[in-house]
């Protein structure tokens, strides 16, 4: 398959700066269990353009030809019900590759927009296929890209976080329960000057980003240059960052093959949750987020042992918005801290042979 290289997406690998953010979307690319990044930040701060540029490195995916979920035909796991009938009854079913799509969600969204409406009359005979397919269906395997997050109405939020910890989209109409495959990667961003998420939404977020408008002049020289560079001949540029972006998109799909087999130890485990009793972090999605970022981080560096600086690094993205804080103080993890009740954990990895 040719490799289609859209003109007006700035390679991933060509965004100067903002590490941070790159590297939560790079995790959660390859662990969606992860749960989704919420990225802060003021207006053109590049947010946008690194989310559609995410999806053009991840590898292509196969999906079943005409499924209005984009199903999987290699794990029937991740079959809605309609495929599912098709392969039982024997019929050959025709696959496509398809990159990974961003949706957007359109502000003002309605639930209905967002999980579909359903045909009582025909649901009842036909199951899920009187499902009018909504963002949900459109969104299995891809990229869910929320602008505002801060601005949505609340019911919307939470049924898209519910999916999104699922991996399913369930509606349910008048006794009437459908579901279908709805796996994607969560990014919502938000300005912090127009209004906070409720803290049991910013918790329901994996991690947590703030990007911030970058103050040093090189850098700032750079994206200049990058900028105006990519939009005198686009193709010259993209071709050379061809390569790098070809070795990231090998290490996101080595990291998903090595991550099954990736441990941490008891001690660091307990490490982890005695951190985040220290630092006022009640809510237990907190270690589970950290444990799966840290091992996510050690398998995009190649390796099968949990560090204690991957630890560090998956703190630093899963703790800033699940501390309790003062109203307008911007959240953020003291890294020292972080530093200090890891320091005596180092002392005794260090003694034991790796």
């Amino acid at each position: 398959m040719a490799h289609h290289i859209r003109k007006n997406i700035l390679p991933f690998t060509a965004i100067v700066g903002q590490d941070q953010m790159k590297q939560a979307l790079i995790l959660n690319a390859i662990n969606q269990r992860i749960g989704g990044v919420l990225i802060r930040g003021e207006k053109g701060t590049a947010k946008s353009t690194a989310v559609r540029a995410l999806a053009e490195i991840l590898p292509v995916i196969e999906i079943v030809k005409g499924c209005p979920f984009n199903c999987n035909p290699e794990n029937e796991q991740e079959l809605c019900d309609i495929c599912n009938e098709r392969i039982e009854s024997g019929e050959k079913i025709e696959m496509l590759q398809k990159k990974v799509q961003v949706i957007t969600l359109p502000l003002g969204s309605t639930e209905d927009r967002v999980i579909g409406t359903v045909d009582i009359e025909r649901a009842i005979k036909e199951g899920i296929k009187a499902l009018e397919p909504g963002i949900l269906a459109a969104v299995n395997r891809g990229i869910l890209y929320i602008d505002e997050v801060n601005l949505l109405d609340d019911h919307v939020v939470d049924v898209l976080l519910d999916s999104a910890a699922m991996g399913v989209n369930v509606v349910e109409r008048e006794g009437i329960s459908l579901s279908h495959p709805a796996k994607f990667i969560l990014i919502g961003t938000m300005n912090p000057e127009e209004g906070e998420l409720r803290p049991q939404m910013l918790d329901r977020f994996g991690l947590q980003v703030t990007v911030e408008g970058i103050a040093d002049v090189d850098d700032r020289v750079a994206i200049v240059r990058v900028a105006d560079e990519f939009e005198v001949d686009p193709h010259t540029f993209m071709q050379k960052y061809d390569t790098e972006q070809k070795r990231l998109t090998e290490k996101i799909v080595t990291a998903k093959k090595i991550l099954p087999q990736v441990k941490i130890s008891d001690e660091i485990v307990r490490k982890i949750a005695q951190t985040c009793v220290d630092m006022g972090v009640m809510t237990h999605r907190a270690e589970i987020t950290i444990v799966r970022t840290a091992k996510t981080i050690a398998a995009f560096n190649g390796r099968e042992e949990v560090t204690v600086d991957d630890v560090r690094e998956a703190m630093a993205l899963a703790l800033p918005h699940r501390m309790r804080k003062k109203p307008f103080e911007d959240p953020r993890v003291d890294q020292q801290k972080i530093n200090d009740m890891m320091q005596d954990e180092q002392k005794k990895t260090i003694a034991s042979p790796t």
